[in-house]
């Protein structure tokens, strides 16, 4: 900012490069928001489907409807922004946000839980599809740290979810630990609306922005959304099962509301540490691979021994996510120099991406309905892994140019 010692200047426009305390400020709390709808729900799962009656299909949906719709409003996210201003376009997902989490304090039934999910999960999408745009544009010479600050603000925020809800179940039940994140969420979008630029152009000049679409015919832009997507899958299986995984171990309803707290929070921790580790070099795939091979312990323990060190096995799976996680949205922002461009090839590989990580809990919650295990999801998600730890040899810096000449 111009003014260091002011708060907020709602007028200013950023340059492109210019580092600003405030917007890094506003990209955290975006973060911190995006996880605690979803993960409050897992602890708790057990209570709900009780309560209102949901069978595993359909309490999975709370997790895979949210996935989906992160996937496909993917695609028009960056439209709408273009169209209506960035400022607008995530004033108005912050709205939807706190619309679908407040829902859940009055809600009667499971299709109006859904729905609930639906909308809050549209906004979410939206925040999503934006912000690494946004970032790259804002602080292009730190994408590797911006990126992972943000990173570890949103899996940080599902620790905070995943803790609240069962410690607030005892005094307003599960409908207050779902719903009271209407309220940081109503606080981000006022001081988004005083704080924010007034205007944050996506193209100024220059070549025609690239579309979103444009990537559909692209096969590096598809090998990296199946990268992210089916990766992170283990993470949107987790939010979902492993408190019910582990209850059905004889765990409390507290501890395993912890155990995705503490999968949260080495999440974060690597979603920041494992970009610093890796910014001296453009070739990412080591710590890729690294962050692959924790995933796949995690599952492993989780699937041999769950009960022999569960706190590891979910310290292990977390870290390689949250690694993973910011790794693999940098390594699509690498591909093309361009704020823009590389903001929507980002878009495309989160709505690819989300879409099949939402395949994920509704595939282990069929499992289930149909006599199998939690077991064999875990499996699944090891098989998953190693078809990824392979692809990743295809990620190499020199090939990063070639295979986006078509642009």
């Amino acid at each position: 900012m111009t003014d260091r010692g002011s708060a907020c200047i709602a007028t200013h426009v950023p340059r492109a490069g210019e580092v600003s305390l405030v917007a890094l400020v506003l990209l955290v709390l975006l973060g911190l928001n995006l996880r605690p709808f979803l993960t409050s729900v897992g602890p708790v799962l057990d209570l709900v489907r009780a309560d209102i009656g949901l069978d595993f299909r359909a309490a999975a949906m709370l997790t895979t409807l949210p996935f989906v719709l992160m996937g496909l409003i993917a695609f028009i996210g960056i439209g709408v922004a273009r169209r209506f201003g960035e400022k607008r376009a995530l004033a108005g997902a912050l709205l939807l946000l706190m619309l679908g989490c407040a829902s859940r304090a009055v809600v009667k039934d499971g299709a109006q839980l859904i729905i609930g999910a639906g909308i809050a999960g549209t906004g979410v999408a939206v925040i999503q599809a934006l912000i690494p745009g946004v970032a790259k544009r804002w602080f292009p010479e730190r994408i590797a740290m911006v990126m992972g600050l943000y990173s570890a603000a949103l899996v940080g925020g599902g620790a905070l979810g995943s803790l609240a809800s069962t410690w607030l179940n005892p005094y307003g039940g599960w409908r207050l630990g779902l719903s009271i994140w209407a309220l940081p969420a109503l606080a981000v979008f006022l001081l988004w609306l005083v704080c924010a630029p007034r205007s944050a152009p996506i193209a100024s000049g220059g070549p025609a922005p690239v579309k979103t679409f444009s990537f559909f015919k692209n096969r590096r832009a598809w090998q990296l959304a199946a990268y992210f997507g089916l990766t992170n899958s283990g993470y949107s299986s987790l939010v979902a099962w492993l408190p019910s995984f582990y209850q059905q171990q004889n765990m409390s309803l507290q501890a395993s509301g912890n155990l995705l707290a503490w999968l949260a929070m080495f999440q974060a921790t690597a979603a920041f540490a494992m970009p610093m580790l890796a910014r001296r070099s453009i070739d990412r795939r080591a710590a890729l691979w690294l962050t692959i091979v924790l995933q796949a312990v995690g599952f492993a323990g989780f699937a041999l021994a769950p009960n022999a060190a569960p706190w590891l096995w979910v310290a292990l799976a977390g870290f390689g996510l949250g690694g993973f996680f910011s790794l693999s949205l940098i390594v699509s922002l690498d591909h093309l120099p361009g704020a823009q461009a590389a903001g929507t090839l980002a878009a495309f590989v989160q709505g690819i991406g989300f879409v099949l990580a939402s395949t994920a809990p509704w595939l282990i919650g069929w499992l289930r309905d149909s006599g199998a295990s939690f077991t064999t999801g875990w499996w699944l998600h090891i098989g998953v892994l190693a078809a990824m730890a392979v692809l990743t040899f295809r990620f190499s810096p020199a090939s990063y140019r070639k295979s986006m000449q078509a642009l």
